[in-house]
């Protein structure tokens, strides 16, 4: 990369410096206007240079009719020195995990080879490979400014179980002020993700490929589970194996060939780290993870940083977030976790979606309204099996949904004669220790109808995973989580809470400010103490999102046209 640096470099100087031979050289600036006009005015869509794809077909006439199609990046000595900025800065776009091939480097390389090779033979440079250059680098300006302000892909085109709010700019407007400041490298900076979530996958990414460069970490061969007091080439394996990855600290003179006290440790390090069970066993799950290439997991941290870039600019003074697939619920206040718990999750087929709302109320002792999916699929092959479920279950049965819907004694149904098609009872659970919903459901309205709540299961939390829920999210500590988004009322203390619930009759309850609430899902973030967490894809989101990144020509591939991106920045 220095090399190339350097290469580009010296032919934008010699460009800049050499001049134009040719008598009309004062008038090349408005022969570049003249064919750049002309150009954009007869260009199909999608407009192309030479192969090469222009993907913001929209943005960029609009660009060029505000400055009256004067080019961006030369004038009448040749390319600006502006070129070799931006072409520095696309030159490092891997660092934000994207390839920078998609910018139209080579072709931009190629284009400046030619027009310095003219430049060397003195020869008149052609005002069409001026206006190939200004349309690549006008192009490659506002695709990387898209991709880092609302990411490269926009997930909603292949999950629809994904709402991003992504941000939003006037890109053009940006470019126009970036070429009169000059700051490319600062200007598109700004665009990068504000929350250190971000820089931490950044700097892990780096750091990764690193060791990739390095070899990576190697693989420990399958055998018998490994644990305290064993010894052999296998230890030795998985001694060096936690080093590289930073698990296990002991010098490399030292033994290697035990499993020992200090092993121990650092297995349990990478167990943690990777949310197995953290016993300091080598078995088959622990070794199927250590044995994961490092490219693979340069490919998991490029997909989340990815992710980063779907979020708003800000998440909020004071808000919720719920990583899915790391099973984990955080308030947030001032930048700072003040309180953190397991949470249950949708299963496969009941996946939790990914959407950021507003919290505004939650509710006491909540009744459950049972989903009539929920009640079809679950509830009524138990109702036929067992006369008694409803009443054990606190449950009572409605003519339908209305509102005014009448109660109806379930020992006059035949239920044997009740199928998905004719079933148009509604069923609900009285509050109370036995409520599914548990003793607080937490309610920020959405299309998917999804929300907080307690659950009377309580021994699922020890569960490693715990996708068990039919898409909302089960709370460990909903009492804690009440007292402390209510804090700022008065009449609502932890002890008045605990009452109310005691008394098992719902009661409604209004928040004193809306609390934003961030249902995402990430499969690698940096924790709190520097360490990198790794999780599995339990919903194969990961799968996902990297074949649309690989995709580069599908529906999903984000056009430059950055009104695309749903918030504003």
């Amino acid at each position: 990369m220095q090399k190339l640096l350097r290469t580009t470099a010296i032919v934008i100087c010699a460009l800049c410096l050499a001049g134009f031979e040719n008598p009309a050289a004062s008038d090349l600036s408005d022969q570049v206007r003249e064919f750049l006009r002309n150009r954009i005015e007869t260009a199909g869509i999608p407009a192309r240079v030479g192969e090469e794809l222009i993907h913001a077909s929209a943005m960029l006439p609009r660009f060029y009719e505000r400055r009256g199609y004067r080019p961006a990046w030369s004038d009448n000595d040749g390319p600006l020195s502006l070129v070799e900025a931006l072409i520095r800065v696309i030159q490092t776009a891997d660092l934000e995990g994207l390839d920078p091939a998609d910018y139209h480097l080579a072709k931009v390389e190629t284009v400046l080879a030619e027009i310095s090779q003219s430049q060397r033979g003195k020869k008149p440079v052609s005002p069409r490979r001026l206006v190939d250059l200004d349309l690549l680098l006008t192009d490659a300006f506002l695709i990387y400014a898209s991709h880092l302000l609302a990411g490269s892909v926009n997930p909603e085109t292949f999950d629809p179980e994904w709402h991003a709010n992504r941000r939003e700019a006037d890109l053009a407007t940006v470019l126009e002020r970036t070429l009169t400041s000059g700051q490319i490298e600062e200007e598109l900076g700004n665009f990068l993700p504000p929350q250190p979530g971000y820089a931490g996958l950044r700097k892990a990414l780096a750091s990764y490929r690193d060791l990739a460069s390095r070899g990576g970490w190697p693989m420990v061969p399958d055998g018998p589970k490994l644990q305290r007091g064993d010894t052999g080439e296998r230890v030795t394996a998985l001694c060096r194996r936690l080093r590289v990855s930073g698990d296990y600290s002991r010098q490399v003179n030292s033994d290697e060939a035990l499993f020992d006290e200090l092993l121990e440790s650092a297995v349990r390090r990478f167990q943690q780290r990777h949310a197995l069970e953290v016993d300091g066993v080598v078995g088959p799950g622990t070794l199927a993870v250590l044995n994961i290439p490092v490219e693979k997991r340069i490919r998991q941290i490029e997909v989340n940083m990815e992710r980063w870039r779907w979020l708003p600019q800000d998440l909020g003074k004071f808000y919720l977030l719920v990583n899915i697939a790391g099973f984990q619920l955080d308030l947030v206040e001032d930048g700072q976790s003040v309180l953190v718990m397991r949470v249950i999750v949708g299963q496969g087929y009941r996946r939790t979606p990914v959407f950021s709302e507003k919290m505004t109320y939650l509710v006491l002792c909540p009744s459950w309204h049972v989903p009539p999916n929920i009640a079809i699929q679950d509830k009524l092959p138990l109702i036929r099996k067992d006369p008694n479920y409803l009443v054990k279950q606190h449950m009572r049965v409605f003519h339908d949904w209305g509102a005014d819907a009448r109660e109806i004694d379930p020992g006059t149904i035949d239920w044997s004669t009740v199928t998905a098609e004719n079933f148009t009872h509604r069923l609900r659970q009285d509050p109370g220790p036995w409520n599914a919903l548990g003793p607080v459901k937490f309610m920020f309205p959405n299309k998917f109808n999804v929300y907080l709540h307690g659950t009377p299961s309580q021994q699922l939390f020890a569960k490693t995973t715990r996708a068990f829920s039919s898409g909302c999210i089960r709370l460990e500590k909903p009492i804690d989580l009440a007292a402390y988004v209510l804090q700022k009322d008065p009449k609502w203390t932890e002890e008045r809470i605990q009452a109310a619930i005691q008394e098992n009759v719902e009661q409604t309850v209004q928040l004193p400010e809306p609390i934003p609430v961030h249902l995402l899902y990430w499969t690698v973030w940096v924790d709190g103490d520097g360490s990198l967490q790794f999780r599995e894809d339990i919903y194969g989101r990961d799968t996902l999102l990297d074949r649309a990144l690989a995709n580069k020509n599908s529906a999903s591939h984000s056009p430059v046209d950055a009104s695309a991106s749903s918030s504003k920045r």
